[in-house]
């Protein structure tokens, strides 16, 4: 757990203590309740493993299904209308800010083909995911790939792209600079 909130105040400089984590952040509390929640979801206890991540939606504004595998370090900043789907896999040290969704693209009609099929996306190590993407199907987004705000991704992402626009298209490689929010000094207003 150290660990993990460590990993949080490394990537947010808002984050001033391992405390002010666990009593204040979203992404936090719902990261918890989904280890509990997946528990009961591998031990075939669906119902009670939906009431759990029903509750952590109800406490965070955070929608993470049970079945979701999630890795180490995911840290969820901000959190709200952030959506995970059943089959999502994202791996370590992934970023992921508001109204993001990785989300499927199945049709509702003859849903009882599509359990068991992988419809969400993966997320490789060292993702970060901007506000408002749309991340949709299941598509492989590469280890340190950069999906930037508003971005919809419905095809695989190479790694260390960055993704931006509808549809998204890589604009570049990744580097440590990389602004989720797509905002640096050449946005400022020098008109005064």
């Amino acid at each position: 757990m150290s660990d993990f909130l460590q990993s949080i105040i490394d990537r947010d400089p808002a984050a001033k203590s391992k405390l002010s984590l666990i009593l204040t952040y979203p992404g936090v509390k719902a990261v918890f309740f989904h280890r509990i929640a997946n528990f009961f979801h591998l031990a075939k206890f669906h119902l009670i493993a939906r009431i759990i991540s029903q509750l952590s939606r109800f406490l965070t504004g955070i929608e993470i299904h049970p079945g979701a595998k999630i890795g180490k370090n995911l840290f969820i900043d901000h959190g709200m209308g952030v959506v995970i789907g059943e089959t999502s896999e994202i791996g370590n040290n992934v970023t992921i800010y508001h109204m993001a969704t990785l989300g499927g693209i199945s049709p509702s009609i003859n849903s009882h083909n599509q359990r068991q099929v992988k419809r969400h996306p993966t997320l490789n190590d060292c993702v970060v995911v901007g506000s408002g993407a749309q991340i949709l199907g299941p598509v492989i987004i590469g280890a340190n790939a950069k999906i930037g705000s508003n971005a919809v991704v419905t095809k695989d992402v190479p790694e260390n792209a960055v993704m931006v626009g509808i549809p998204a298209k890589n604009v570049g490689t990744a580097t440590e600079e990389f602004k989720p929010y797509a905002v640096d000094d050449s946005n400022k207003d020098t008109s005064s």
